[in-house]
């Protein structure tokens, strides 16, 4: 029972401090679980990153399923899923009761200006993160800078080119540069913890 609280309250208090939505989220995500966790590999998270932008729904509440999953199996996953919808869920029962008289307020608009930064400082540091562990090289950052192009001159859906891209990559196969060295020298990953 004690790895599933800590896997809600994991997964609670990133979306209970974290605005702006899943994209900001990510690198929290990441940190917790692939850094200090120890739940899944850094591979294993880019891999459900991109299933996870694919699939319908919220990219961090279909990445803390799949994580729950990877853990404890179908009850783990439920488990991700309450920790990552209940802030959020919370939140709009508060806002919804007071939104109507708090809408016009100056200081709350003046706040909402200043996180607008904060949240956009986050979805780069997120983008920066991912590609630097995709280990990137010139055709792939090609690939990425044209499914970029295309999502936001295009107006095309992200799930179509993700879609697009692994059937470009299932019939041409680009070699990636190899980890370094010392990203391979950690040996086997610690046990889960025990329920």
């Amino acid at each position: 029972m004690r790895f599933y609280f800590d896997l809600f309250m994991v997964f609670f208090r990133i979306g209970i401090f974290t605005l702006g939505g899943g994209y900001a989220m990510l690198p929290l995500i990441e940190r917790e679980v692939v850094e200090k966790k120890k739940w899944i590999d850094g591979e294993d998270f880019l891999n459900v990153l991109a299933i996870a932008q694919s699939l319908p729904g919220p990219i961090a509440v279909n990445t803390a399923v799949f994580v729950g999953y990877k853990t404890r199996g179908l009850r783990g996953s439920l488990v991700g899923l309450l920790g990552t919808v209940l802030p959020s869920f919370i939140c709009m029962i508060i806002i919804a009761a007071f939104f109507v008289t708090m809408r016009e307020n100056p200081h709350v608009a003046a706040v909402f200006t200043g996180i607008r930064p904060a949240v956009a400082a986050l979805i780069l540091a997120s983008v920066y993160s991912l590609a630097k562990k995709a280990r990137l090289n010139w055709k792939t950052a090609l690939l990425a800078l044209a499914a970029a192009v295309l999502v936001w001159l295009g107006g095309i859906s992200p799930a179509w080119i993700v879609l697009a891209l692994a059937c470009i990559g299932a019939m041409f196969p680009v070699s990636r540069p190899p980890e370094p060295a010392d990203a391979t020298a950690g040996g086997d990953q610690p046990p889960l913890a025990e329920e």
